[in-house]
């Protein structure tokens, strides 16, 4: 069976930490412990979250050299190497030698016209106080939006449009590598006039490209790993139930949170609905449960209606 996998932002990086290479290295264990059995028995393709990674090398960059600083299609490039680095590196010391794992930097188109543009709304980067966050705004140029408590730096985030990696892709699958790519939602590019391919400022949904990259590679199962062990209706309220398997358009009928539940859900439901297989949405931890279907919460046209706890 083939798998992909998405991690969240959790599994590199928890809300509050510190963005150092230790913390990340000890989250990536962690993320390998529980993808090792799967990697085992299945066909694995992992893609991942880089958010506070390209925040961070952002005020880096800023720090040395200001008008210079790197946009972010080219950190997106960095963090993808880095992160690709660590999940290979322990998901390697638990696999047998002989396994086979490649990061591939990828591309992926979007569409310069997309309204996303003009109304910028993905977080990146740390959290601020909001008078730093201003601040920020005010200096680099930034758009700012709250986020719970506290405020964060927004880009646009255009829809997916092609992989351009996806053959090489495909290559290594078939010689039984483990992928690492898509991290981050993908290296956004555009085509100009020209129809020269060239980076541009923004951030792809990462659970948006990791669908368009499970239904190109024909992928058999599709889960999104969170820090959540289910998908809730009603979540926070005395009332919330944890939903285990639902169709597609049992799902659309609620309304999810814009900034946690609410991509997830609806890449979930595309990769359903266009492909005829599961999407799976649930807490690191239980990835072997979710792969057997005792775990998380599974959308497929298969069900009908809803399923609860």
């Amino acid at each position: 069976m083939r798998v992909v996998i998405a991690l969240g932002g959790n599994a590199l990086l928890r809300r509050g930490q510190a963005l150092t290479a230790e913390n990340q290295r000890e989250n990536v264990q962690i993320a390998a412990k529980a993808m090792a059995p799967i990697a085992a028995e299945h066909e694995l393709v992992i893609s991942h979250g880089n958010g506070p990674q390209v925040g961070l090398l952002a005020l880096q960059g800023a720090a040395y050299k200001p008008d210079e600083a790197y946009p972010l299609d080219v950190l997106g490039a960095q963090t993808e190497g880095m992160i690709g680095y660590m999940i290979e590196q322990e998901l390697g010391n638990l696999l047998p030698f002989e396994v086979p794992f490649a990061t591939i930097l990828t591309m992926i188109e979007v569409d310069a016209a997309d309204p996303a543009f003009k109304d910028p709304t993905k977080f990146i980067g740390p959290v601020y106080d909001e008078a730093t966050a201003r601040k920020f705004a005010d200096e680099k140029g930034w758009a700012i939006r709250q986020d719970g408590d506290k405020w964060r730096r927004v880009v646009a985030s255009p829809q997916p449009r092609r992989i351009f990696e996806i053959r090489p892709i495909q290559w290594l699958l078939e010689k039984k590598t483990i992928v690492i790519c898509a991290g981050g939602g993908g290296i956004p590019t555009v085509y100009d006039a020209d129809r020269n391919l060239h980076g541009i400022e923004a951030v792809i949904d990462k659970d948006f490209a990791s669908e368009l990259l499970a239904r190109d590679l024909g992928a058999d199962l599709f889960i999104m790993a969170t820090d959540a062990d289910a998908v809730y209706s009603d979540w926070g309220t005395p009332e919330q139930r944890a939903i285990r398997s639902a169709a597609p358009e049992a799902m659309r009928d609620f309304d999810f949170p814009a900034g946690s539940m609410g991509p997830k859900v609806d890449a979930a439901c595309q990769f359903a609905e266009r492909t005829g297989k599961a999407a799976a949405i649930g807490a690191l931890a239980d990835l072997p449960a979710i792969v057997e279907g005792r775990a998380g919460t599974t959308i497929t046209g298969r069900t009908i209606g809803l399923d609860w706890e």
